[in-house]
């Protein structure tokens, strides 16, 4: 399996190489979210389990044709002789908490360094990798963390579908043995009727264990600057008011 990626085109290849669990999503972060990152959780609601139906390669055919024939971005899917597909997925990074990333890299790959930064991923990030219909959920998730060079442990993360019907926004995870092609074969192009979005595992706990030495004082230094920041706002408001007091308390007591 190989892989090569691009930081500013956003694109990402993963060429060659079923339960799903369903739940209403919540936040759990223990960081404040930056404004405008909130999740729309309450728009979330359980999606009703849905039957795998396995295609016959002339079924396969004539839903790639079908396909294809609908897309308006240029991303189509190929069929190749051994019945493998390729094609393209898009999924949107809905990270609360920061991501630990290592600030060296050298041709698209890890190399070792001590020098990590965690920081917040920009709001709406979507990115499009280019797939094949064996790739399993767990090597997408691992595919789009190479791609911002993300230290943190790929089993932190989970890979989700949304669909939209009748005003609703339907969630669910997905099990890392799915594939992710399929599911966008069947749904077609459109992202309303299906897309793929990225996040941490909803646990409804944090699961400090799972992270490093690093991560931790990372998220430390993160919380003290919060901390820091809030105290100073307070600091401010307070002399704010000291000030008008003060002026008020001039006023009454100048010689009339």
């Amino acid at each position: 399996m190989t892989w090569t990626s691009s930081m500013s085109s956003g694109y990402s290849s993963l060429e060659e190489e079923e339960s799903e669990e369903f739940f209403f999503t919540a936040r759990t972060s223990f960081f404040r979210r930056p404004p405008g990152k909130s999740r729309a959780a309450p728009q979330d609601v359980q999606k009703e389990r849905e039957p795998h139906v396995y295609l016959s390669k002339e079924e396969v055919k004539e839903k790639i044709q079908s396909y294809n024939s609908s897309v308006t971005d240029k991303l189509k899917m190929t069929l190749n002789a051994n019945g493998i597909y390729t094609g393209f997925i898009k999924v949107q990074m809905e990270l609360c908490r920061p991501i630990t990333v290592q600030s060296s890299q050298s041709q698209g790959r890890y190399t070792p360094s001590n020098q990590e930064t965690a920081f917040y991923l920009p709001d709406g990030c979507v990115n499009t990798l280019h797939i094949s219909s064996t790739n399993t959920v767990r090597e997408v998730i691992e595919a789009l963390l190479k791609k911002f060079f993300v230290a943190d442990n790929p089993a932190k993360f989970a890979l989700y579908k949304r669909c939209h019907k009748e005003d609703q926004v339907y969630t669910c995870k997905l099990s890392d043995r799915e594939h992710p092609l399929y599911l966008r074969l069947v749904a077609g192009p459109k992202t309303e009727m299906l897309s793929f979005v990225l996040r941490e595992h909803e646990t409804g706990e944090v699961m400090w264990e799972a992270f490093s030495i690093p991560e931790l004082q990372n998220f430390l230094r993160i919380l003290d600057k919060e901390e820091n920041d809030q105290l100073q706002i307070l600091k401010n408001r307070y002399a704010a008011y000291r000030v008008k007091l003060e002026e008020a308390l001039r006023g009454v007591l100048k010689p009339g």
